[in-house]
């Protein structure tokens, strides 16, 4: 770490010297810094005995990042400081110290980095490094990369690196190469025609150490991937499909089996209308450059969610995390615009949201306990065109959006989910489910939410939302109640209230209260909150972490340059 900063230092140096004699430009250097911290209270109407109540009272993490870009020339490091982390992110956070740190140059079609990078080849399944802060997954690689476009039309790709875990780096060494070709660009004849075809392929590798000794664990296990994507008018078709040698690993109980996975999408738009039907299936692609890690660590891959994330503060407590070991998922998606002047548009129009979404796990026959070998190779029996006996979570929702004049605009939503709690949450697996060794705990779940947007005067808005949220399970009933005034562009001022009136549990039939003051000045933002937060699941794209009940003073300071 020490001989990093010097290191870059000297690089910008070196270029800022470079640009004076040659470029007629100093170059550029841009950057972005936040920091998030909370102040947390005791609190023992949601924690009763403590358990999520820290040692260290104020808990605060932030970051910097620096880009410097001179022409053909880019060079950035980033420094994070956890101090330390805050309640439901990874604890491995803890330090601080210079995290990320690339130079970069591009030219005649070559570009290669040198350092850190994060990287997708296709739609992740096979690799897909990236950063989600609110998450704390950040599974960038250290190494090499070059990317290299020979002639139009055709794209190359390679790799070599190690992934972050934390202020560490993965024992496991990956190594990739992906192709795509562009045929309306390579093929002269067809550069005119209404279908498009893109074909592309990917391999990945990565070599492990293996010291295990009782289990023949393979050191290099590799991974192919083809995708082809159709476009013509209206429509568009793409899929792939990964295979993954077998990768014995904690995720999967180190079974030899190997990993496949689908994916298959189809759209359709035009003018008033779009829509768009998914299908996934996921067998054992848990693709780690740490074998016995867990989580959210060493991730190598990245399986798209086939469920739609909830924004709103009541459905967003049931969200539906991604199963890595197997899983079936159907999504379709609609978006209706209805015609202005019309009877149900009115003088504005409207649009209607339809979303339905379906995973289940994968169809499994288990092996008979005398078959030990089978078992240990492969833990189970499947059929590809089989919906899985146990049902993770369901989802069907429709969102109606109606401007009812010049300052005023509605929109009223409804859900109905379904949520496999002993799955999602408690970590059963199938296999007990399956056999009735245990019963899954079912969430089943009716809510309405209506939220008003008010224009007062210019530049002064009201924005209300009124959440009621139904159960017989865990939680209970629930209602929500929010105000935001902002005075664009520099205040927002929010309050909100979570009352779990209906909770089985009548000493935590609560209010959960939460307020917040946001004042933006050019690209600087600063917020400040108070408030309890509901244990939870907080998701983004199928990525999830747990979040514990908390009571205190937050702190948020974002700005970039």
């Amino acid at each position: 770490m020490k001989r990093i900063l010097p290191l870059f230092i000297l690089v910008l140096l070196s270029a800022s010297v470079f640009a004076q004699i040659n470029p007629k430009s100093w170059g550029e250097l841009h950057g972005n810094f936040q920091f998030d911290g909370q102040y947390y209270l005791r609190d023992e109407n949601i924690d009763s005995t403590g358990e999520f109540y820290p040692d260290e009272r104020f808990l605060g993490q932030g970051y910097a990042n620096l880009i410097y870009s001179n022409g053909n020339f880019r060079a950035g490091i980033r420094y994070e400081n956890y101090q330390n982390v805050m309640l439901g992110f990874p604890p491995g956070y803890k330090g601080e110290g210079i995290t990320y740190r690339f130079i970069q140059w591009s030219k005649d079609g070559l570009d290669i980095t040198a350092g850190n990078f994060y990287e997708q080849f296709g739609s992740g399944m096979i690799l897909r490094a990236y950063e989600e802060r609110g998450l704390g997954y950040d599974n960038m690689f250290d190494g090499v990369r070059l990317k290299y476009e020979p002639i139009k039309g055709l794209q190359l790709k390679g790799l070599i690196g190690r992934q972050r875990i934390y202020f560490e780096k993965s024992p496991g060494i990956v190594r990739a190469l992906d192709v795509n070709f562009s045929f309306n660009e390579l093929i002269g004849s067809l550069s005119e025609s209404k279908t498009r075809f893109i074909l592309g392929g990917s391999y990945v590798s990565k070599f492990q150490e293996a010291n295990d000794p009782f289990l023949d664990l393979p050191q290099n296990v590799g991974a192919g991937a083809v995708r082809l994507d159709i476009m013509r008018n209206k429509w568009s078709l793409s899929g792939e499909y990964v295979l993954k040698a077998n990768d014995p690993s904690a995720d999967n109980k180190y079974i030899f089996r190997n990993g496949q996975a689908l994916l298959v999408n189809l759209s359709y738009t035009t003018k008033g209308f779009g829509g768009i039907i998914s299908a996934k299936r996921v067998d054992n692609m848990s693709y780690r450059s740490e074998r016995d890690a867990t989580t959210i660590e060493g991730l190598i891959n990245y399986v798209p969610a086939s469920t739609q994330v909830h924004t709103y503060a009541l459905p967003s407590l049931y969200q539906y995390a991604t199963q890595l070991n197997g899983e079936i998922g159907l999504q379709s998606e609609f978006n209706i615009a209805v015609p202005r002047k019309s009877k149900l548009g009115g003088k504005y129009g409207a649009n209607i949201h339809i979303n339905y979404s379906l995973a289940t796990s994968l169809y499994k026959e288990f092996y008979d306990e005398t078959d030990t070998l089978d078992i240990v190779k492969y833990g189970y029996k499947t059929e590809w065109f089989k919906l899985g006996q146990v049902r993770y979570f369901q989802d069907f929702n429709i969102k109606w959006t109606q401007k009812l004049s010049r300052d005023f605009t509605m929109t009223l939503s409804y859900l109905n989910l379904q949520y496999n709690k002993s799955v999602l949450e408690d970590g059963v697996t199938d296999e007990p489910l399956m056999t009735g060794a245990s019963s899954a705990e079912m969430v089943y779940i009716n809510t309405g939410i209506a939220e008003f947007l008010i224009k007062l005067k210019p530049k002064h808005y009201l924005r209300t939302e009124l959440q009621a949220q139904f159960s017989e399970q865990d939680r209970g009933n629930m209602a929500m109640i929010l105000l935001e005034y902002s005075i664009s562009p520099h205040w927002f001022f929010t309050i909100q209230d979570i009352y779990n009136y209906g909770n089985p549990v009548e000493s935590d039939r609560i209010h959960y209260p939460l307020g917040s003051i946001v004042y933006v000045v050019g690209t600087t933002r600063f917020q400040l909150s108070y408030g309890r937060q509901q244990r939870g699941i907080f998701c983004v794209g199928g990525v999830c972490r747990v979040v514990p009940p908390s009571n205190g003073i937050g702190i948020s300071i974002t700005s970039t340059f």
